[in-house]
């Protein structure tokens, strides 16, 4: 059986460099998970001792806090530096951006429609930048029952679909005055989608590795079962199942943004003595 690797999978930009700002900041403790990884996350505990704490009113006056990737709530950002903690901003730049755009769009008098995840932390810190307030979307028949100003300012989940975005950007232009609407869609995000796209219509079996949690690789296992059936979603080897393979000829592997590459060779290992 024929194994492969997306063109491009794994670690984004931003997770890269959380990651490198968590190892050169020995003892601190991240707010909130630092990415949607937990054994990556146990590595950082047990090489660097970097904690996670999910409280961030635990964080006392002199603590050592890192943000992470996913962005944390505007007032939550303001009690921690006001609490005298030493805040490591570990917030992934293509995450920030919205948050400004949020932010200077609803200052602006604009209403802000924010396509993706309400749940997610990275759209709670978002929405939390709009200064009046944010309407969050997942689908466009959840705006038919909306009623917005003549203005809206459209900002999506760096990590969604760019064909479901655009679905609601082509339901709001002709219906309103003034939509502007903003990319905010991670380049990696859409190259990871567009590999996974692109190999997934050729393979029997794909399996697409990173944590059940993590909204990017939701979507690439939404993408890829799209096309292959036979579509596997794992956080590590200890998950596959050796009848997948039978009778099969071309395995396609992605992985998520913040799935390391430690694992993913794990993964790739353990198909190879299954199949041989």
């Amino acid at each position: 059986m024929r194994i492969q690797l997306a063109q491009n999978y794994g670690f984004c930009f931003g997770v890269k460099r959380a990651i490198k700002i968590a190892e050169e900041n020995i003892n601190a403790a991240t707010y909130g998970p630092l990415i949607h990884n937990s054994k990556e996350i146990a590595r950082l505990d047990k090489d660097y001792q970097v904690g996670l704490v999910e409280d961030f009113t635990t964080f006392e006056s002199g603590d050592k806090a890192i943000v992470r990737t996913h962005g944390i709530v505007k007032d939550e950002l303001a009690a921690l530096h006001e609490a005298g903690v030493d805040v490591v901003d570990a917030t992934c730049p293509y995450v920030t951006k919205p948050q400004e755009i949020c932010q200077e769009m609803s200052e602006a008098g604009y209403d802000v429609i924010i396509f993706g995840d309400e749940a997610h932390p990275e759209i709670k810190g978002v929405k939390s930048y709009a200064t009046h307030g944010a309407r969050v979307v997942t689908e466009v028949d959840e705006l038919k029952s909306m009623k917005f100003k003549e203005k809206i300012a459209l900002v999506a989940q760096t990590t969604r679909k760019v064909e479901d975005y655009m679905a609601i950007a082509t339901y709001l232009i002709p219906r309103y005055k003034e939509v502007r609407v903003f990319n905010t869609i991670c380049n990696a995000t859409f190259e990871n989608q567009e590999a996974v796209d692109k190999i997934s219509r050729e393979a029997d079996v794909m399996i697409i590795i990173g944590g059940k949690n993590s909204s990017n690789t939701k979507q690439l296992a939404s993408i890829s079962k799209e096309n292959c059936t036979n579509t596997y979603h794992i956080e590590d080897e200890t998950e596959l199942e050796d009848s997948w393979f039978d009778n099969k000829n071309f395995c396609g592997i992605s992985a998520g943004a913040s799935t390391p590459d430690w694992i993913i060779q794990n993964v790739v290992d353990a198909i190879q003595k299954s199949v041989n």
